[in-house]
């Protein structure tokens, strides 16, 4: 049996995977549903409370999006001065668990930032989060895109509002490539197998231009296979039917194989040999001291991975550009998170308030800033660079991706099943690769058959 079989049938057994489709399955009975709604509706026509009201809201993120968030908080409170707001806020490891619990329970916090998938995954049928559109008189809707808007719109329900859109880049650490005789950042794939080659001959085994997690790998995937074949999206986005034969599912795999057989990116059992199993990336101290030269990350992570550079590496941190494998762009961006309002909320006047003030309100988005990525909401936006708190970091790498990115996200790919770190199906398939030496063939069913346990359609 494989390391990360046994891993993942541990998961199983304690339950922390099986929680969300637990809850996907259990949704919530039409009366609890039926109830929330009356009691939603009837806090809304009663309007904000004249009276004391606690809050709570929840968030995952790093130490920079917790300071900002409760600074926020605390300007909101002294805004609206019979509100307080008590936060809850943690890692990403074992948040969505955690999330998916109190979901289940009816315990969740007033206003959540969830991802964009817990929308499908936990409210495929609106019974968890509150139709913004009945806040409308509290949340300026109009300060968003259609297209951001309708991805956040499932059972006919404005279930969250988008924080920002996003999708993945290349980070580089350009002194490690200098050191390797490389003097620009990779542009093709052939430049990635050079470096590659580069990196073990110049600078030895020890370097290397990437390192990828399992999810970090499923993505890369995608976006090679939709631009090698005519920007076809991994999956239908309304349906989430596969578009991919298994042949090229196959293919897609030994590419990623190719690149770890190619010193371009570690193997996974090297670099859990070096750093721990499910440790972020920027957490290394290869990545600090700069024998991994590269990261595959969301565009939001900029700050995050240059500041974890030591001195000597931090002024070589570049954003890099998107690599176009075949005839098209492919890859996809996204809603990256959104704030939402739970039903069970006692005060959904004054949650929509909040998500007001963080979003669309000049105080609150000049404390935000970039925080949780470049703004999504125009009225946002705009204050947040007319205040200089626009990293300019993030926005390079934001308008990278969008500039490139063509196609479109399906829900069901970042179900928890597929892409928890340790745990997920995805982490499954490239360890099995990495720990066995073996090719896409003999993992190919693994990666299917847990698609389809998540609830895709493979034709």
């Amino acid at each position: 049996m494989s390391k990360a079989i046994s891993r993942r049938d541990f998961m199983k057994v304690t339950g922390a995977v099986g929680a969300a489709g637990l809850l996907a399955a259990c949704g919530g009975s039409s009366n609890t549903a039926s109830s929330a709604a009356s009691s939603t509706a009837a806090s809304v026509a009663a309007g904000p409370s004249d009276g004391p009201v606690a809050l709570t809201m929840s968030w995952w993120g790093g130490d920079s999006r917790h300071e900002a968030y409760q600074k926020a908080l605390t300007a909101f409170s002294a805004a609206h001065s019979n509100v307080t707001v008590e936060p809850s806020f943690g890692a990403w490891s074992g948040w969505e668990e955690k999330m998916a619990t109190s979901f289940m329970a009816g315990t969740a916090q007033d206003v959540c930032q969830v991802n964009w998938s817990w929308l499908f995954s936990y409210s495929a049928d609106g019974s968890k989060f509150v139709d913004l559109n009945t806040l409308s008189d509290y949340i300026d809707l109009t300060q968003w895109d259609a297209s951001a808007m309708d991805a956040c719109n499932v059972a006919n329900s404005q279930q969250c509002v988008p924080v920002a859109m996003t999708g993945r880049i290349f980070y580089w650490n350009m002194n490690t490539f200098n050191k390797a005789g490389i003097t620009e950042v990779p542009k093709t794939k052939e430049d990635l197998f050079a470096a590659g080659k580069a990196f073990q001959e110049k600078l030895g085994d020890d370097y290397y231009p990437l390192a990828m997690s399992g999810y970090d790998r499923m993505i890369m995937l995608a976006f090679y296979l939709e631009s090698t074949h005519d920007g076809k999206d991994w999956a239908d986005p309304t349906t989430s039917t596969l578009n991919y034969t298994k042949e090229e599912i196959i293919e897609g795999l030994d590419f990623i194989k190719s690149l770890v057989d190619s010193h371009v990116v570690m193997n996974l059992k090297t670099y859990a040999g070096k750093a721990g199993d499910g440790t972020a990336c920027h957490q290394t101290n290869e990545w600090i001291t700069g024998k991994i030269a590269g990261t595959f990350e969301w565009d939001s992570a900029a700050s995050k991975y240059r500041d974890a550079l030591d001195d000597e590496n931090k002024p070589s941190f570049t954003i890099g550009e998107e690599i176009k494998y075949g005839s098209v762009n492919g890859g996809f961006s996204k809603v990256s998170m959104g704030l939402a309002v739970t039903k069970s909320s006692q005060h959904p006047v004054e949650a929509a308030q909040l998500i007001n003030f963080l979003l669309n309100e000049k105080e609150g988005a000049e404390i935000m800033g970039t925080q949780c990525g470049l703004p999504a909401s125009k009225a946002g936006l705009q204050f947040a660079t007319d205040a200089g708190v626009v990293d300019e970091m993030v926005a390079e790498a934001n308008g990278k991706v969008m500039a490139f990115t063509t196609c479109q996200l399906d829900p069901l790919f970042e179900d928890n099943s597929l892409k928890a770190t340790g745990t997920g199906v995805y982490q499954e398939v490239f360890d099995t690769m990495d720990y066995e030496n073996v090719g896409g063939a003999d993992v190919v069913d693994i990666l299917l058959d847990g698609m389809e346990a998540a609830g895709y359609t493979i034709a």
